[in-house]
């Protein structure tokens, strides 16, 4: 390319990208859902939305021809640009993928959520094609992405319906949906004139900011979707007429969430759907009832306590961790749920658990993959035994490995998310960022 062509920044204004497409021999296609921005000063708002930190990771969804990647380069970040348009490749490329800059030719909605991880703190941000705004935004704030923030230009439409108040026409399935872990705001109203070519609908930016631990209540989310989603299968029934399961004790029910029993989805607020699901399904996040065999210095049971009398007072007792690989030689890893007792939201073994008052380990470990990740275990090795230490909460830890292709049926209550990665990926991940794994297992790991 020629110095014109190198000088990126000169290219935000309309007359210059309407220059640039024709040097690149390539035009706004419609199927691909191209507008390109073309205002430096909201571009650079846009990007202030993020609060980018030093050694922030930031995704950009559509790059295009790079109005908002622009004043992402200029800050200490690394960058990884996910771009459709095989057209436009090279000249994101010949721009910005340097140093740990990367550039991929993918379909976002396709790309591998793994290749996120071990890279410091996530943001994303985007111009989202409108047809496919929706299951972007399922995907990037999905429990597997890493993501912690989201900074998304998408239709108007949509970014109302996303941080609708309840008991109003854009309040919906995915807004119960979303919010449930995520901060919603839209931040400003973009005018056409401002993209090139002109989209036909009005444009907005949000934000979504993951939400705290202690703002998020334990509860079954699988059941709180299924709940939400065939409540407003038909906005104008009556909620009582799409949850026919309920029917026997819809009285009493809606007197407890201080509805009447007419009451339609819509009407609902979001910590009274969450009332509806823990009358559906009470949580059970933490066991503190549970018994367990305390131990000597020799493994040998002194006698059994509950597990609230064993963990405050650093009682000696048994565990077991599994670690489950696929015929290719990746690790099953599991993220703990948020609303575990220890190591909240850290990655672990592929199932690991207490063994109960009574069990041997091998018991102990084909309960407790039946438990969290919903299998019959397949025949155990055991590898590796740790002694109680601080480190591992005073466990003496019996480990297992075995083959498994999946699939596998996390319980929502005990398990965030899992996936299988390489053995390359997770030791790269574990020397750079530590801190997102159990202590136990970074121990495990160096037994392998």
């Amino acid at each position: 390319m020629n110095d014109a062509k190198n000088d990126y920044t000169s290219y935000m204004t309309l007359s210059d990208i309407q220059r640039l497409l024709a040097e690149l021999e390539t035009h706004p296609t419609r199927s691909l859902g191209q507008n390109f921005l073309h205002d430096q000063n909201l571009a650079r708002s846009i990007v202030a939305l993020l609060d980018i930190q030093p050694g922030d990771h930031i995704v950009e969804i559509g790059p295009g021809l790079g109005a908002l990647t622009e004043f992402l380069a200029t800050q200490s970040t690394r960058l990884t640009l996910i771009e459709k348009d095989s057209r436009l490749i090279a000249y994101l490329k010949s721009k910005f993928e340097h140093g740990n800059n990367r550039v991929f030719h993918a379909d976002a909605l396709d790309f591998d959520l793994r290749e996120l991880w071990g890279n410091g703190p996530v943001k994303v941000i985007g111009n989202l094609p409108y047809y496919v705004s929706t299951p972007l935004i399922a995907k990037y704030a999905s429990a597997l992405s890493p993501a912690s923030a989201l900074v998304l230009t998408l239709q108007l439409e949509l970014a109302q319906r996303l941080g609708a108040p309840h008991d109003t026409s854009s309040y919906g399935a995915m807004t119960l949906c979303t919010g449930r872990r995520w901060d919603i705001r839209l931040e400003r109203k973009l005018p056409a004139s401002v993209f090139f070519p002109r989209p036909k609908v009005e444009s907005a930016v949000i934000t979504l900011r993951r939400k705290p631990q202690s703002k998020v209540k334990a509860l079954d989310e699988t059941i709180f979707e299924s709940l939400v989603r065939r409540g407003f299968s038909e906005r104008r029934k009556q909620l009582r007429n799409l949850l026919p399961e309920l029917k026997n004790d819809w009285e009493k029910i809606t007197a407890a969430l201080g509805v009447t029993p007419t009451v339609r989805a819509e009407q609902l607020s979001p910590s009274q759907w969450e009332s509806l699901t823990f009358t559906v399904a009470p949580s059970t996040a933490q066991h503190g009832a549970e018994r367990f065999d305390v131990v000597d210095e020799n493994d040998c049971v002194v006698r059994s306590e509950f597990r609230d009398v064993v963990h405050v007072n650093n009682l000696r007792h048994r565990a077991v961790h599994m670690l489950l690989f696929n015929a290719t030689g990746e690790l099953y890893l599991q993220k703990r749920s948020i609303w575990k007792d220890r190591n909240p939201g850290l990655w672990d073994s592929s199932a690991a658990g207490h063994v109960d008052s009574g069990e041997d380990y091998l018991t102990a470990a084909r309960r407790e993959l039946q438990e969290e990740l919903g299998i019959e275990a397949p025949p155990l090795t055991p590898f590796a035994r740790l002694t109680p230490s601080e480190s591992n909460g005073w466990e003496f830890i019996q480990t297992y490995r075995a083959q498994h292709e999946g699939p596998f049926h996390p319980a929502p209550l005990e398990v965030e998310t899992g996936a299988f990665f390489p053995m390359e990926k997770i030791r790269q991940w574990t020397s750079s960022n530590p801190h997102d794994f159990s202590p136990v297992f970074l121990e495990i790991l160096k037994a392998l």
